[in-house]
């Protein structure tokens, strides 16, 4: 080695030095949640821990309460990258709190949530309606097929939670009286098959969905403010979400917010290293570039691992700004 040009030891240094920081990433368990958005981000993170930071990377199957149990009681895996956080927030919190997991990142898909939706082109026809409580005042213009003289709004199906919340803000909006009839679309399917047929045959269509999905980026429906507030944790946990016997008096309320976040476990936070620390806080999925890639698994029939190849080909300018230069060539010359 004395033997050697300072250039050369230099290089060799820095080799050694690089090689070091990859290491301190070493394995990675990452959750791959049983949906296609939560599949398509574990499967970029597995390319961009892998190829760009050196990590071994290890896919696992999960579901958001298996997920996060496993979490917060054993651990592992490291890395839950879109974990819906309404059904576990007050563990979540005592996890956080005592120092178990971290939230790496509490937006890492921008747009979504859930809400009532209309196709684009009932605004570009009626630039009036802005807000639910616009069309409300419209039944006319979304007539119900048995009975035209009502105004369709399309519901959740039967056992589904939101079907308890629809039912009840329908109520708390006193739709019936303004000539409105709440429909049961029966099933998943008769809920994806009311939006696409009304969509497909340029009719007007107002109801319940949620983001990101590929029917909403397949349609490009818009989501509406409701046009009131949110009206407290008191009425929306208290009463809205709950069977009619049990909310007597639901107060008119937009959606609680919907949140999704990237947990790891405080152990991943403190051994991976700031560089990939910085990755997960910095990986932001537009809500359109992810609807848009749900569309291209639908109709591509694509798993996870393909949907990451193309996200990581058509959109660079989305993920390159998330990591260093020199990470964004390794990945892209993988």
């Amino acid at each position: 080695m004395r033997h050697l040009p300072k250039t050369a030891l230099l290089g060799l240094a820095l080799a050694f030095g690089a090689n070091a920081a990859m290491a301190d990433c070493g394995k990675v368990q990452i959750a791959n949640m049983n949906w296609a958005s939560a599949q398509l981000m574990a499967e970029v993170d597995k390319v961009i821990l892998a190829e760009g930071y050196g990590c071994e990377v290890e896919l696992v199957p999960g579901d958001t309460m298996p997920t996060f149990t496993s979490l917060n009681e054993k651990g592992e895996p490291d890395v839950a990258p879109e974990l819906w956080i309404n059904a576990v927030r007050e563990p979540l919190k005592i996890a956080m709190d005592e120092g178990r997991l971290q939230s790496a990142n509490d937006g890492p898909i921008s747009g979504l949530g859930e809400g009532w939706w209309v196709p684009p082109y009932v605004q570009e026809k009626h630039p009036e309606l802005k807000t639910v409580l616009d069309v409300l005042k419209r039944p006319d213009l979304f007539p119900d097929a048995e009975d035209p003289s009502k105004g369709a709004f399309v519901g959740c199906p039967a056992g589904w939670g939101c079907q308890l919340t629809n039912a009840n803000l329908f109520r708390a909006f006193k739709m019936a009286d303004m000539g409105w009839k709440l429909v049961d679309p029966g099933s998943a399917a008769g809920l994806d098959g009311s939006m696409s047929k009304a969509v497909n045959r340029g009719e007007n269509w107002f109801g319940y969905y949620w983001s990101p999905t590929a029917l909403i980026g397949r349609h490009k429906m818009v989501k509406l403010d409701f046009g009131v507030p949110f009206a407290g944790s008191e009425n929306w946990d208290g009463c809205i979400v709950k069977p009619e016997q049990e909310c007597a008096d639901p107060q008119p309320s937009s959606w609680t917010e919907s949140e999704v976040h990237t947990v790891v476990t405080a152990d991943f936070a403190k051994n991976a290293g700031d560089d990939v620390m910085a990755y997960f806080r910095s990986r932001v999925f537009p809500g359109d570039v992810m609807n848009g890639m749900l569309v291209y698994m639908d109709e591509n029939q694509a798993d996870g691992a393909d949907a990451a190849a193309e996200f990581l080909k058509a959109h660079g300018d989305v993920w390159k700004p998330w990591v260093p230069a020199e990470v964004a060539a390794k990945v892209q010359g993988m």
